[in-house]
This record gives structure tokens, sequence and C-alpha cells, in this order.
């Protein structure tokens, strides 16, 4: 008979505990850790302390399970090699533990009563997992709103979006369950809780949240409950701004028990402003008027993008703001140039503002090179490249996209050649960036380095600094034959460290054989060649592929008895692989395709996404290849 020492009171959702040969490393920091890596992590500070056992599992289909004191991950998720990690790799580690460290506070030591306010045990966690890591010298806190926000904007302008808080009665299936773990509770979960610490000061929120651990541990609790102890600190604190005293159950219910967020309109030659939910029906809202006092003057709104909504102007504040970007950027803060780059783009996709006024406001960036400005243009730009790189359009804006990026390739060059970084976190993002666009936009100098270091590492000599191996490598088997193929191929089977494993696997999926990238997809089903864990983001990264998409939907729907059965119809990442294998599709033929026999319930917001992919194509097709034939023709 084993017995075990009485544990303090948990639900049984998160009970585990493993049988294995693993070794064991052991910190002593205040909190007992046990870790199979040495990792340099900064405690979230609470009076409930916990002994944590934290394992690497080498095939798990989840990135990490946050059962009590006990946490699990993929390899790639808790180790890393210092010689192989990028960047990216070791930022990814830091979050995760971070977001299963605060799933022991929020959601272990107080747990929801129900599964309806998931959102906020995975939303304050996500949140966290920004927070928690600021003081490692990452600057991370402004790429929630990059990740997160922007992200939520994306599935939450769907009709088939839900609230981040449904009613008990309308969540009591496994199914209905695992549809949480969505975007919507981890993304806007994130996002809103950012809104509110804003709105309250990130002190006076995380006091309310110590109140709120504290008052009810090792019990159940409804979302309200935590505005009530948020709510206690704002009285007692003192402030001279009488709208903080405002009630914030009654602040805060709209953005957590309704679907969808509003957009701002707003007309500076009047002052006057209006609210609508975003795509669908108006709402109530503030009218606020104002006045401009210069007619130069331009206006932005939700500076720092505190606040969950989209922000649209009259034409000519878009433009005057455009003009400041091109003649002086810095006045603009960098979170806001990003978002009114995404603001723009997908105010256009709501047919609601001119899709020629979105693409002018990426024209200044060839003289910025901060990250969030840069990512933002570029996932706004890659959805209109999946939208007509099957078309004549594609070539206008590949040609200029190659002239934009050009300056910023330029910049992050010399490090490039060197086998270095920059020293600030967000240039290392965008030197692969720079890499990126523009090998896959035909920069010749920038495949001819690619194609270059990785004839070397064939050779024998791996000099590609880990940060840019997942790009070069991309561009080497894209502009290969089917040896550079198969030396990839043999080098993903030698690779023991999982996080170089990866990079190898997303650029197998990147050669423009097409008989390779079926054997590719033959090979997801065979778990001797990729394991099982890893099967979706495998056709994930080849139906990005503009070769592999079609490939990629054939067989999943081909496979889909075999993939429902061995993953489960309620799988969590069910809905992103059928979202990522018919991102392109924007015709009617397709749009039949979707509708034939696969589940239903995971298809609705695809669906739902496709017909407004239809509609705006239809609509802005010639417009897009007009704009960017123009800008050719000037430059």
């Amino acid at each position: 008979v084993t017995t075990f020492e009485e544990t303090p009171i948990m639900s049984t959702y998160s009970l585990a505990f493993t049988v294995s040969d693993f070794k064991s490393k052991t910190r002593h920091s205040g909190t007992i850790i046990h870790v199979s890596h040495k990792i340099k992590l900064h405690k979230i500070t609470c009076r409930v302390c916990f002994i944590t056992d934290q394992i690497a599992l080498p095939d798990i289909s989840v990135e990490a399970m946050e059962n009590w004191g006990f946490i699990s991950y993929q390899e790639s998720g808790l180790l890393y090699d210092k010689s192989t990690a990028s960047t990216f790799d070791q930022e990814r580690v830091a979050t995760l533990i971070a977001h299963e460290l605060a799933h022991q506070w929020f959601g272990n030591l107080v747990t929801m009563r129900w599964w309806n306010d998931l959102w906020l045990n995975e939303g304050f966690a996500t949140y966290m997992s920004y927070i928690g890591v600021q003081a490692d010298g990452w600057d991370l806190r402004d790429l929630i709103v990059l990740r997160e926000t922007q992200t939520a904007f994306q599935v939450d302008s769907l009709n088939s979006s839900h609230p981040l808080r449904l009613q008990e009665n309308d969540i009591q299936t496994f199914s209905e369950i695992t549809e949480l773990f969505d975007d919507i509770t981890y993304s806007k979960g994130a996002a809103v809780l950012r809104m509110l610490a804003t709105f309250m000061t990130e002190d006076a929120f995380m006091r309310g949240i110590k109140m709120y651990l504290a008052k009810f541990e090792y019990k159940n609790t409804v979302y309200k409950d935590l505005l009530k102890c948020l709510q206690e600190i704002m009285t007692n604190v003192s402030h001279n701004d009488q709208e903080t005293k405002e009630d914030l159950e009654g602040f805060m219910s709209t953005w957590i028990e309704q679907v969808g967020y509003p957009v701002i309109t707003i007309i500076t030659q009047t002052g006057e402003t209006s609210q609508e939910h975003f795509l669908l029906k108006q709402t109530q809202g503030h009218e606020p008027h104002f006045q401009l006092q210069d007619k130069d003057e331009w206006l932005l709104a939700n500076v720092n993008c505190a606040g969950f909504f989209r922000v649209n102007y009259d034409e000519e504040n878009w433009n005057k703001l455009r003009m400041q970007l091109e003649r002086y950027h810095h006045v603009i803060p960098i979170i806001n140039r990003g978002q009114l780059i995404d603001d723009a783009f997908n105010i256009a996709r709501a047919h609601r503002l001119n899709v020629t006024i979105a693409l002018s406001l990426t024209k200044y960036l060839v003289n910025d090179t901060e990250y969030i400005p840069w990512e933002s243009a570029l996932k706004n730009l890659d959805h209109l490249i999946l939208m007509f790189d099957r078309s004549e359009v594609y070539g206008p804006i590949t040609k200029y996209l190659r002239n934009l990026i050009t300056r910023l390739y330029d910049h992050f060059e010399e490090y490039t050649i060197n086998g270095t970084v920059p020293e600030k976190h967000t240039d290392q993002y965008n030197q692969v960036n720079a890499i990126s666009v523009a090998c896959s936009n035909g920069l010749t100098k920038c495949i001819t380095m690619a194609k270059s270091l990785f004839e070397d590492y064939k050779n024998g000599t791996n000099d590609i600094h880990p940060n840019l191996r997942k790009a070069i490598y991309c561009s080497a088997i894209a502009s290969g034959d089917e040896y550079d193929w198969e030396f990839a191929w043999m080098e993903y089977q030698r690779a023991t460290v999982a996080a170089e494993k990866d990079k190898l696997r997303y650029a197998l999926s990147c050669t423009k054989e097409i008989w390779l990238l079926n054997r590719y997809l033959q090979y997801t089903i065979d778990s001797s060649k990729i394991r099982k864990m890893d099967m979706f983001s495998t056709i994930n990264y080849i139906a990005k592929n503009v070769a592999g998409q079609p490939l990629a939907w054939d067989f999943v729907r081909e496979h889909w008895s075999y993939i429902t059965q061995e993953y489960g119809a309620g799988v969590v990442s069910l809905g992103s692989l059928l979202d990522a294998v018919t991102k392109r599709f924007s015709t009617e033929r397709e749009q039949e395709e979707k509708n034939q026999g696969l589940a239903a319930r995971a298809l609705e917001q695809v669906i739902e996404r496709t017909e407004a992919n239809i509609k705006w194509v239809k609509e802005n097709k010639q417009i897009v290849k007009d704009w960017f034939t123009g800008e050719l023709s000037v430059n």
C-alpha cells in the first residue's frame, strides 16, 4: 500500500504525480523549487509559498500544466542550452515558468467556482508572464499589447466570439470547457486586466490581488470577489481624480460579460465622437467633445493602448498622423505607432476606412527601427499576402516589401555578418524580422548570406547565431534543393536539444518542392518521425507556405477521422489547426469545401472569417493592386 502525506485542500483537476527515472536539482531560495535545469526567475511574492517540482517531459501535448506544487512542461518550455537557444527560446522559458507559477496562487490556492471564470485564472497568469520577468532586463511590458491585445482584437471582432465570462449553465460538457482555452480567455483576459491595472495604478492593483488571495485562500470564488477586493483598495487610497472612485463592478462588467469591444470614432473637425461595437451593433457610450485649436494639430487617443478598444479618426486626422510619422515619428509613443497601424488595417478590413490610409502608414517605417511598429505592420501585411499571394497582386506587394525592408536589413547587417546580435531585447527580434522579410521577398544579398551560412553548416561549421537560425535555415531551404532539405531532416533527427529540433522542424516546411511537402505531411502521422505532440504545429508550418497550404488542407480533410480519434474532437489545439490550414481562404469554392463534413463547432469562427475575406477581397483587390503599383512607380 502506498500512502501519501496529507495535502492542503485542492481541486481534483490540479492533482498530479509522476513516476520516472529523472534526476532532480534543488535550489533553496525561500520558496523551494525542484527543477531539472537551473533557471533564474524572480519570485511572485505572496504570504503563501509552495514546494514546487518542475519537470520537463519528452512528449506532452500542452506547453505546460500547473498542477498543485508540480508543474510539467514540454522540454523546450523548461530547458534551454545557451549554445543553441535564441533570445525567444530563453524568453519563452522564463515567461512560461512565470505563467505556471502564477497559477499556484491564481487557480490552485484560490480556485474559480466553475469553468466559466477560467478567464480570470488564465488571464492573470498571462498578464503575470509579462510582469513577473521584468527584472531580467527584458522590455516585455509593452509586448503585451503586440502579443495579447492585438491577438484578442482579431478574434473578438467576430460574431462567433464569446464574452470573457459566460453563464455557468452554458459550460457543462467537456467540449464546452476545452473550447474556453482560447485567445479570448488568455489574451483578452490579460489585456482587460492590464487595462484595469492601468486604471487603478499597478501598485494598487497588486495590493488588491494580495488581499484577494489572502481572503479566499483554499476557497472557490467568482470574478466579482476579486473586484470587491480591488474596490476596497481603491476606496482606501486617496485620489485627486474623482473618476477613480467609479464603481469597479459597473466599470468592468461590460468588458467581462459582453462579447466584443468598441471602436471609438473621432471627427476632429467637429469634436464629435461615437462608440460602436466593432463590426456589430451600436452600443451606448460617453460622447466627450473637444476642439483642436490649430488646424495643423493632430489628435492621438488611447495613449499607450491602455484601453481595450480601437480608435478610428476622420481621414484628415489620419493623414496628419501619417505626416507626423513621416516627419518625426519619435513624437508618437512606440506602442501607439504600432497600434495606429494595427487599428488602421483592421478598421479597413471592417469596411470603415479606406485601405490606402492603412497602407500609407507603413511608408514611414523606412526610418523606424523599433520592433513593435514593424511587427504590427508585418502581421497586417502578412494578412494581405495570405489574401493575394495566389494572384497578380502578389508581385507588387513583394517589390514594395523588398524596398521597405532594405534599410532595416542594412541597419542590422553588421551584426548578422559578424554572428552577433544587438544588445536591446526588441532589437534582437527586429533583426530576425529584417532577415525573414528580406530573404522571403527576394533581397539578393540576404538570400546569398543565408545560403552561404547554411553551406558552412553543411560542411560542419554552424556559426549561425541561435537567434537567426530559424530564419536562415528557412531561407536556405526555400531557395535550395532536395539535398538541402535532406540535410536539414538528418540534422533534425540527430538534434538532442528540443529548441534546435523545433527550428529545424519549422525550416523543413519552407521548401517550395511539392513532393517534399507531401512527404513531410505524411511524416506527421508517423510518431517515429514526428512526435505526436508536434503533429499540429508541423501541419500549421506547412500551411503557412503558399505551396503547402492546399496540401495541408487536403491532408487534414483526408485524415480528419484519424485526427479526432487520436487527439479527441474537443482538443484545445484543434481550432488552431483548422484556422491555420484555412487562413488563405477567400473564394466561394473554398468556403464550400470548408463546409463539407468537418466539426461545425470548431469551424464556426473560421467560416465567419472566410466570409469576411471573400467580401473584402472582392471590394479591395484592385484598390490594393493600384496602391502598391503606384508606390513602385514613384520610387
